[in-house]
């Protein structure tokens, strides 16, 4: 009786957190796959297509996916450009930040400075970014530091220019997210112990041997730890291209999370918008799931 007692009180506990996690995450996610089911415009389709909106989604739209010509192109292969650079690059940068600046005099200046990004929203970020990225040619901060730097170079129009558009969407997401994947590698830098690298200097080991060796072993679970989470920032980005671009020029900037919201609240095609939807949650939930067990086994030693 003790026992079931416990396991009762258990529950009652537990079931605030249930009943929550129903109303935002389980009903909703079911609703959103019973939407992809249906067509017709408005927040209530009614008419029934089945599995028809995955099946123009993944053949007959060329803004989300268009393998016809090479190199492909399309949201789906843009968010894994952005997988590969903006996950990559957050992480090498900031790893190299938090490793070069550690113990220097000018370490709390530098990391504050690759921090600040992360202070403001990505809205303030992206305008902001648009002054340096700018669609027009003849203006922008970084035509105008290149042609002072090279007189012979010619502006680009790095928002208006679809070879380009992507690289300066990642490059400005990069330097949102790299203060944060600086801030959990550095607390993990700091937090090796001096004596073993001390050790392995005595031994005759180089710097360069010692992090790649010692401190890169160590440093495999917050590593992972930022790579997951740089990838799930990366497969749910919208604000960024939204803001400074619209998915333009010509719908080549385009992301998946952009064209839900674009589908949904622009061309007001619910159940389509919802199998976009669906298909950015395929690739998300097991890398929650990884990322929710890794944060257990940090929690409990193991």
């Amino acid at each position: 009786m003790k026992e079931r007692g416990a396991q009762l009180r258990a529950w009652l506990f537990i079931l605030p957190a249930l009943v929550l996690l129903a109303a935002y995450l389980v009903y909703p996610t079911i609703q959103t796959f019973r939407m992809s089911l249906f067509g017709g415009a408005g927040f209530n389709p009614t008419r029934f297509v089945g599995l028809r909106n995955y099946l123009q989604l993944l053949t007959h739209d060329s803004l989300f996916l268009k393998i016809t010509r090479w190199p492909p192109s399309g949201a789906l292969v843009n968010n894994i450009l952005w997988l590969i650079l903006f996950s990559g690059g957050t992480l090498v940068f900031g790893l190299l930040i938090a490793v070069i600046a550690n113990g220097t005099r000018l370490e709390r200046i530098v990391k504050s400075a690759v921090f600040l990004p992360m202070v403001i929203s990505a809205t303030a970020a992206a305008v902001i970014a648009r002054f340096l990225f700018s669609p027009d040619a003849s203006v922008g901060l970084l035509n105008a530091i290149l042609k002072g730097l090279f007189p012979g170079f010619t502006p680009v129009a790095w928002l208006g220019t679809s070879e380009v558009v992507n690289f300066a969407l990642i490059a400005t997401g990069v330097w949102i997210w790299t203060g944060l994947s600086m801030t959990v590698l550095s607390a993990a830098y700091k937090s090796i112990d001096t004596q073993i690298l001390e050790a392995a200097r005595v031994d005759g080991a180089s710097p360069w041997m010692t992090f790649w060796r010692i401190s890169l072993p160590i440093l495999a679970q917050p590593i992972s730890f930022v790579a997951i989470t740089m990838i799930i920032n990366s497969l749910k980005m919208i604000d960024l291209v939204l803001v400074m671009t619209v998915g333009g020029p010509a719908g080549t900037s385009r992301v998946i999370g952009f064209s839900f919201y674009w589908e949904v609240f622009n061309n007001n095609l619910v159940g389509y918008g919802s199998a976009v939807a669906i298909l950015m949650l395929i690739p998300l939930a097991p890398l929650m799931v990884v990322q929710v067990r890794r944060i257990r086994r940090q929690e409990s030693g193991k």
